[in-house]
């Protein structure tokens, strides 16, 4: 199975899915964590391009070829032999971030993101995507109060774009309702990863 993780910056998805993990792993499930972008070798050096806050030069279409390319390589490397195993698959973002981010914050289109990340992925659709869901504001508060998180470039834009950005998912969630689930990111860490869990294993058991 291959299940993903999305949502505003600072929604808390790191520390929920930690928890939940754990659990599923008492459970005897075979869990492999990754990110994007990154999570090989490759992947990670397009990482630090699109994150660099010193590249404020870069073009949103070649923001989003970045992020494509970074996909594919994370796909053929890590994550299809994974779910080729047997394994389960949680991915901290990936094509929905891509249609968020690049298609409605820097009004690319939505479509048009899409059909560039349905070439590089051959059509790869998550299983399941938790839409960590939380407002703008708190988000960016949580990083601002976090001194140990990394801040990147795309955590350094305007308010507006993290609107967006939030707009978008929800829509996408919409539009995607079967492999959806909206995760309320206000809670508790606890009720958030317990909400998590729950996702997760509904999933697993059906």
């Amino acid at each position: 199975m291959f299940i993903t993780l999305e949502g505003p910056e600072g929604s808390g998805k790191t520390t929920a899915v930690n928890t939940a993990c754990k659990k599923l792993e008492e459970m005897g499930y075979q869990i492999v964590r990754t990110r994007e972008p990154g999570g090989t070798p490759i992947a990670e050096q397009i990482r630090n391009v699109i994150l660099d806050k010193e590249n404020t030069a870069m073009d949103p279409r070649t923001e989003a070829l970045l992020y494509a390319a970074s996909r594919r390589q994370h796909l053929v490397e890590k994550v299809w032999p994974a779910i080729k195993e047997g394994k389960i698959v949680i991915c901290d973002r990936y094509l929905d971030s891509s249609l968020a981010y690049q298609g409605g914050a820097r009004n690319l289109g939505v479509d048009n993101i899409l059909n560039i990340n349905l070439f590089a992925t051959e059509n790869t659709y998550p299983d399941l995507t938790l839409l960590f869901d939380i407002e703008p504001e708190v988000g960016l508060a949580r990083i601002a109060a976090n001194s140990s998180r990394e801040v990147n470039r795309l955590d350094l834009e305007k308010l507006d774009f993290h609107h967006k950005v939030r707009d978008t998912f929800l829509s996408l969630a919409k539009r995607y309702p079967d492999r959806f689930v909206i995760i309320d990111a206000s809670k508790s860490q606890e009720e958030v990863a317990q909400a998590t869990l729950k996702a997760i294993l509904d999933r697993l058991c059906k």
